[in-house]
Parts: C-alpha cells; structure tokens; sequence
C-alpha cells in the first residue's frame, strides 16, 4: 500500500530529528568529533608546552642517552607522578641522568676557570658547593615544574567550576560540560581537562567519569574541594528530580567558594613565620652585613682588592638572591586555590599587538618591539657606567694614577688607580664611583621599561575589562528579568541598555544592541563576531562563557534564558565576594614585602653606598699621605703600620656595582614573590609590577645613592684639608 503524504512527511521528519540528535549527541570514541578533538588536543598541547619545558625535556632525553641513572622504585613513583602532572615528556631516569651530568659540567667549568684565572682553592670549594646545590636543584625540578603547574591550575579551579555548573544548569552533559570549560579556560588547566577527554576520545578510559576520576586523584594531595565539587556534579547526574539536580550543581560552586576561603584563611595565618623567616635570613641580615663590609673589605682587601670583591659578589649577587629565590618558591608551593587573574593576551590573540611600543608617523603606525628600546636605554646607561673600568685598555699607566706632584683634577677625580702589589688597581676616583651608579640603573630600567611597555596597555584593557566584570552580575540580573517577562533576546538586549547606560556594562549591551538594529546581525553574530563583535572590544573569557551559555539557553526559550542569566549573575556575585575577603586576607602579610621592595631595600643600600665612599675616599687618601710621610722620613714607622694594615680597600666603584646588582635582584625577586603570594600565577599582573617597581627601585637607589656620596665625600674631602693633604 503506498505511503500517505501525512505519512510520509511525519517518517522525514522523524528521519531529520533523528539525525540532528545523533549529530549534537553522539559522543562514541572514533566518531569523527573524536579524532577531530584528538587531534585539536596534541595541537594544543604542542603550542601550549612552554620552551623551557621542551627544552628540559631535549636535555633530559639526551643526557639518558649518555649516562642512564636510574632511580629507585620510590623514587620513580614520586616523579612519575610529578612528569604526568605537568605533561612532560621525559622518563624519571632521564631526570636524574641530567641532574648528574650537569653537577659534574659545572663543577669541572668553574673550578677550571676559578683555579686558572683566580689561583684561589677558595673557588674551588665555592665550584663544588656551587655544583652541588644545582644537582640538588635540578633533582627537584619536576616538582619545581609541578607546583609551578599546580600553582597556575589552581588559579582556575573556581572559574572552571564555575563554567561547568554553568552549563550544567541547561544540559546535564558532563562531557559537553568539560569541553565547554576547556574551550574558555587559559592553560594549564585547560590542557587537563583536553587531556581528559582525549584519554577517552583514544579510548584509554570507556567513559568520562572513569577519565575525569583518574585526573581527580593527581589533586588529592593538594585540593580535595576540587574533587568534592566535581563529585556533587557527577552525583548530579544521577537525580531524576530537576531540581534536586540543580540543587547539587549549585552546592558544587558553593563549596568550592568556602573551602577555598577557609584554606586561604589558614595559608595567611601561616605565612607569618616563613615570610618573616625570609625577611631575616634574605633582606634584613645581608642589609645589616652591608653596613660593615667596607669596614671588612679595608682589612681584607689591602693586597688583593679585586679578589675580595669577588667574594662579595658570589655571596651577594649569586648565593643570597637564590637562597631567597628558593626559600620564596617553597611558600608560593603551599599556596592553596585561588581565584586569579589571566594574561588576556593569550586569550585573545590580538591584543599581542598592544604588548609592542606603537609610534604614530602620519598615517601609519610602527610598532617596536619593548626589548629593543629596554635594550638601547639599559646599553647605554651601562656603557657609560663602565668607561672608568674600560679605561685601562686604552690609556696609560700615567694617564690613570693620580699625579701629587701636577694634580689634575679631572684624571685624579674621574679615575685615581692606585697600585697595589705592582699591579694597577682602582678606579678610586669620586666620579668613576658616580658613574658606576648608572650601570645597576641602566640594568634596572632596562627592565623595567621593558615590562613595563609589554605590559601598560594590555593591563589597562584588563582592568577595564574587571570593572565591566564586576558590574556584569546586576546586569546580568535585570537581562534575566526581562528575559522572564517573555522579552526575546535581540530585544531585551537594549532594554538593558537603556537602563545601564553611562556605564561600561552599558556599553557593551549598547554594542549588541547596535549590531541587531542597525547591522542586521543575529544574536549570536552580534556576540561574536570577530571583526564588529560586542566581545572584541571587551575580552573577557567569564562574558564571553556567560554570552554563550544565552545563546545556547535561548534556543529552548525566554524562560530558561532567563533562569540561566539570574543564576550566572549570582555565581558571579559569589565569585567577586570570595575573591574580595582573600585579597584582604592577603593585604597585612604582603604590605611589609612591598614596603620592603619599593623603598626600604633601595634606600638603605645607597646610605651604606655612600658611606662606604666616604671611607674608602679617606684611607685612600690616607694611603697616599702616609707613604708620602714614610718616604721623607724614616723615623715615622707608625705611618708605615698603619699604610700596611688599611690598604686602599675594595673601590668604590667595585663595591656599588655590586650593591646596586643586589638591589636590582632583590627588588626582581620579591615582586614575583609578592605577586605570586597575593595574586597567585598572574603573568600580566607580575610582569606590571615589575615594571613598575624595577623602574622606582632603581631610579630611588640611584638618586639616594648619588647624594650620600656626595654629602659623605664632602665630608672626607673637609676632614682630609685639616690634614694638610693638598685638598
């Protein structure tokens, strides 16, 4: 009997639907969508992996080649562990081969190069300690590598709870769920939660939640409110009551927002003790020891002056700052999860232009690169700073000592050798001491300048992007309103707008609201674009997950739109709160470290800068004047003792070039730490800091220096013109 045209057409559309639901619902490992995201995954990791990461895993890879050292079963589970967590591509062998080979290749460079141009056994022991700690350390470097991964993880677990529960209020398909995290998720996180599905995807794992768990167990040591959340949103699976289902996707975000708190709360009760540990054994003490090096450095350097500076500047400007370095990485690596901050430069791809110093030349831009100018500003200033040290490869013996007998007072102030054990020393001159000044400065505004422009309009972009953030939730609130009242959205839209204008929440909805009206464009288009879209000019990845959880929840209708809006505007509010009461919780501890790094740390190095300077310029002088005395007559012996026990002493120059080295490192140091304790891994906001805090703290250290010099070497100068020294 033939078909019915009813007939017919209901068997096609039931074929359409039918193929449409096996289109949008078809998750079977081997599906097309599979090897497409398989693919999408190992691409992603490929550009993702860092160059150090990939680098370590070259060297480790080579070096098991050369020397294969294999580590005990303990020991293998343990770094086993730590290589899957952050995606490394080595063997817990190959670790400890590189570590080995690398402890003998230092140990036999430096002492090599110590013993031949220093003849010192001291730089041997220094090599062999030196050797020792970088074994150590390389040792540790996948855990180095893991926490730090950690670290940036951790920084997104709320926002990933929260993109999840987000979609799940409107599908209950964990899968689809994960995919939509790690499509708006910044890495690393993102790269797990691909990795979750790709293990499934090659069919590793039969299901999702068998994949989703093993991942969980990798953050059982560190984050158990992670897997709790992640649990309540499995379990939620389960319910055969719509709200029951959405009552746990809800309580998955709450306790993900408490514990979160409460472990934040006890990580800043217990910051006091290390962080106070590292002021005394890092800042405080290496300060206090600068007050009597040039005392130290006079008894000690009256015959090998370039030698003893040398001492000085392994402890200070190697040993200290890593010490430091380290003692601050072991506080960073207990910082539980918090709710931070991406660089949205990685997100969005176009806004890398506005890390470049643009030039306007008529109508065309030229855009520099930051290195070049940080390059041509910090070369400069350190040329200049070391033209009194250069200026015993181009001029004479007689050119550079200073002449009693015809004083000149632009050689005898600007380089002033001395010589010492038959060997030319110096510059003791007070304007080679000034000029040194600049080589530290240079260094710290190259710096500077050069995070500082990477960073300025980028971070602006996301401040502004955070305001409109924090005014999104009573937006959001009122969208579902008149999503509620039945309103489609092209039209609820600029109701919105219209109510919110004068604001930066107003602007964008006024933008969608302009792209429908006036452009013609579809939701979603008016969204999304990539050319006209309201989202290119407000890049944030929280409105832009929120914009297409409405899209897709508009498509079952006004109302479910509208519950969807008012939900994710009170996940936003309790996101904002949290995030507030942490950043208090951090405010007491961190005050003290950037009180240190912006003026402290500086300030006090160019007082004992300057001080120093003074007693260098008197014993110098000194110096001269005592041996003067000797030579005319031989009954002043005193004179003779007293020229032999003192010396000239470590030069000035010598001595500010390595105390300025210390401030621009110690300043270096603890803004990472301090952005990391406050912020978590913030990339942008660390590298704003830097440019920030390089620039001040040297160009403060510079300028304190720069006057004690001149007051305390005034001072020296009057008190050797009552001696009769010519002055």
């Amino acid at each position: 009997m033939a078909k019915t045209d009813d007939t017919q057409r209901e068997e096609d559309l039931i074929a359409k639907y039918k193929k449409r639901l096996e289109k949008e619902f078809s998750e079977k490992p081997g599906s097309e969508r599979g090897r497409d995201f398989s693919t999408n995954y190992l691409d992603f990791k490929k550009e993702f992996m860092p160059k150090h990461l990939t680098l370590y895993e070259e060297l480790c890879n080579k070096s098991e080649k050369l020397l294969k050292v294999v580590p005990d079963k303990k020991k293998s589970v343990e770094l086993n562990e730590l290589i899957g967590l952050c995606h490394l591509n080595v063997t817990p062998a190959g670790t400890l081969s590189f570590a080995i080979l690398s402890f003998l290749a230092v140990f036999v460079s430096l002492s090599l190069i110590g013993f031949v141009v220093f003849r010192e056994l001291f730089f041997v022991a220094y090599a062999l300690i030196i050797s020792a700690l970088v074994m150590y350390a390389l040792i540790k470097l996948p855990e180095f590598f893991a926490n730090n991964w950690r670290l940036k993880a951790s920084n997104q677990m709320v926002q990933s709870i929260f993109f999840i529960a987000t979609y799940m209020r409107h599908t209950s398909n964990l899968e689809l769920a994960i995919m939509f995290a790690s499509d708006h998720l910044a890495p690393p996180l993102s790269l797990d939660l691909k990795k979750v599905l790709w293990d499934v995807e090659t069919e590793k794992y039969d299901s999702i939640k068998e994949s989703l768990d093993n991942y969980l167990q990798t953050w059982e040591k560190w984050n158990t409110e992670f897997i709790e959340a992640f649990h309540l949103i499995e379990g939620s699976l389960m319910e055969s009551s719509e709200d029951r289902r959405l009552t746990m996707v809800d309580k998955a975000l709450d306790v993900m927002l408490e514990e979160t708190y409460e472990k934040m709360l006890r990580y800043a009760h217990e910051l006091k003790g290390p962080v106070t540990m590292l002021y005394m054994l890092g800042i405080i003490l290496p300060i206090l020891g600068l007050v009597i090096l040039p005392l130290v450095g006079t008894f000690m350097a009256k015959d090998k002056p370039y030698t003893v500076a040398l001492y000085i500047a392994l402890i200070y400007n190697i040993t200290i700052p890593l010490l430091i370095y380290y003692l601050g990485k072991i506080v960073l690596s207990k910082r539980p999860t918090g709710y931070g901050e991406s660089d949205i430069s990685e997100d969005n791809p176009e806004l890398k232009r506005y890390k470049n110093a643009t030039f306007k030349i008529g109508k065309s831009e030229i855009m520099v690169s930051p290195l070049l100018i940080a390059l041509l500003v910090g070369a400069a200033l350190v040329l200049v700073g070391l033209m009194p040290a250069l200026a015993q490869l181009f001029l004479s013996r007689d050119a550079l000592m200073k002449n009693h007998d015809s004083p000149n007072i632009i050689t005898d102030f600007l380089f002033d050798y001395k010589v010492v054990n038959g060997k030319l020393t110096g510059p003791y001159g007070l304007v080679s001491a000034v000029l040194s000044i600049l080589i530290p400065l240079g260094i710290g505004l190259g710096i500077g300048i050069y995070y500082s422009i990477k960073s300025r309009r980028v971070i602006k972009i996301r401040d502004s992007t955070k305001q409109l953030e924090d005014e999104f939730a009573s937006s959001l609130f009122q969208l579902g309103n008149r999503l509620g009242d039945g309103l489609p959205a092209e039209i609820a839209f600029g109701k919105v707008a219209e109510v919110t204008k004068d604001s930066t929440t107003g602007e964008f909805f006024e933008l969608v609201s302009i792209n429908i009206r006036k452009k013609g464009m579809g939701l979603k288009q008016a969204i999304f674009d990539p050319v006209k879209g309201a989202l290119v000019y407000f890049p944030s990845s929280v409105i832009e997950s929120t914009m297409k959880v409405l899209v897709e929840s508009a498509r079952k209708g006004p109302k479910i739109a509208s519950q969807a809006m008012i939900n994710v505007s009170e996940y936003i509010k309790q996101i904002h709160r949290v995030n507030e009461r942490l950043k208090d919780l951090m405010a007491d501890i961190i005050s003290d470290m950037k009180q240190q790094t912006h003026i402290l740390a500086p300030a006090i190095s160019g007082i004992v800068v300057g001080i120093t300077s003074m007693i260098v310029t008197i014993l110098s002088s000194l110096g001269d004047i005592f041996k003067t005395f000797t030579s005319q007559s031989g009954e002043l012996t005193n004179y003779k003792f007293i020229t032999e026990m003192f010396g000239y002493g470590i030069p000035t120059y010598y001595f500010q070039l390595i105390v300025g080295l210390y401030v621009v490192e110690i300043v270096y140091i603890l803004t990472i730490l301090t952005n990391g304790i406050e912020n978590g891994a913030d990339r942008l906001g660390e590298q704003d800091s830097l440019g920030k805090n390089m620039v001040r703290s040297s160009l403060i250290y510079g300028v304190i220096s720069l006057i004690v010099i001149a007051i305390f070497n005034t001072i020296a100068l009057i008190i050797l013109s009552t001696l009769g020294t010519g002055f």
